[in-house]
């Protein structure tokens, strides 16, 4: 069963275009599996990140929660 999580981000960076211009997201992410609780907000900030074909860094969490 998939485990569903709210996130509110923004992408960007100087390396992206437009320079320097964050954009806003926010959304349900489904996963396979729930995330770590040691370790949630960076797995969240590396999946995104991965979808987003962006860097690690380019990802800020503004705020996230399990939906349920």
């Amino acid at each position: 069963m998939a485990t569903k999580y709210y996130a509110h981000f923004l992408t960007g960076s100087a390396k992206t275009p437009p320079a320097g211009v964050a954009r806003e997201w926010s959304g349900v992410v489904e996963l396979h599996r729930p995330l770590e609780s040691a370790r949630e907000i960076r797995q969240l900030r590396s999946l995104l990140a991965l979808n987003f074909n962006m860097d690690f860094e380019d990802i800020l969490i503004l705020h996230w929660a399990r939906v349920h």
